[in-house]
């Protein structure tokens, strides 16, 4: 069984590697998000609480992050390996989740911040039909228009500066500490690290996490 956790900041390219290397080895994709609505949709009891919880506007605990973790893990398309994405977002939760689950590689995306703020503003996106856009690394034939309908496209408000700044900020204070935790003579008897530079070609980082994971 294989487990590999992905770290890296907000726009640092870890969907579309989690992604590549989810379809090569035939493993799982595990996003905190998708487990979430996963348990909520399936009416089950972890569900029940989490649906609570979110209702009520507040944050799911790390107790219960773990117990949707184990409940994930524990079904058949993981048997081989899993890779997680999302999860843990601070040491207390790589704390917890170590006392369930043995992570073996952990790779963490380097990407320069300017970079991640150029990446996630410049995102355009149909709504509609979920098309995404880029205004330097994918721009539509019209300036602002989809290249189907002819639609406006919109700048989601969660792609503005002012708040990837402050996305980049949390991720500073709570997930990179999860880097140094990685790294201490106890995780490393048991867990490898590898640090990646995210800066280059999406195919030659591909490249390298596959050496990595061979």
């Amino acid at each position: 069984m294989l487990v590999i956790l992905l770290l890296g900041a907000p726009g640092a390219g870890k969907g579309t590697q989690a992604k590549f290397i989810s379809q090569h080895f035939n493993i799982p994709h595990l996003s905190a998000g998708d487990m979430l609505r996963s348990e909520v949709s399936r009416e089950s009891d972890l569900g029940l609480k989490v649906k609570s919880v979110m209702e009520s506007g507040g944050l799911v605990n790390d107790e219960l992050m773990i117990d949707i973790i184990s409940s994930r893990i524990s079904q058949d398309d993981c048997k081989n390996g899993l890779l997680l994405d999302g999860f843990p977002r601070n040491k207390e939760q790589a704390e917890a989740l170590d006392k369930v689950l043995n992570v073996d590689i952990v790779i963490t995306l380097e990407v320069k911040e300017e970079e991640v703020v150029r990446r996630i503003t410049g995102r355009r996106v149909h709504i509609a039909s979920g098309r995404v856009y880029h205004v330097d690394y994918n721009p539509p034939k019209t300036a602002n228009q989809d290249d189907i309908t002819k639609e406006p496209l919109t700048h989601r408000d969660d792609d503005k500066e002012d708040v990837v700044r402050n996305r980049l900020s949390i991720y500073k204070e709570k997930t990179q500490p999860l880097i140094s935790f990685y790294q201490t003579p106890k995780m490393k008897e048991k867990t490898k690290f590898f640090s990646v530079d995210g800066m280059r070609d999406v195919s030659i980082v591909t490249d390298e996490i596959l050496s990595i994971l061979y």
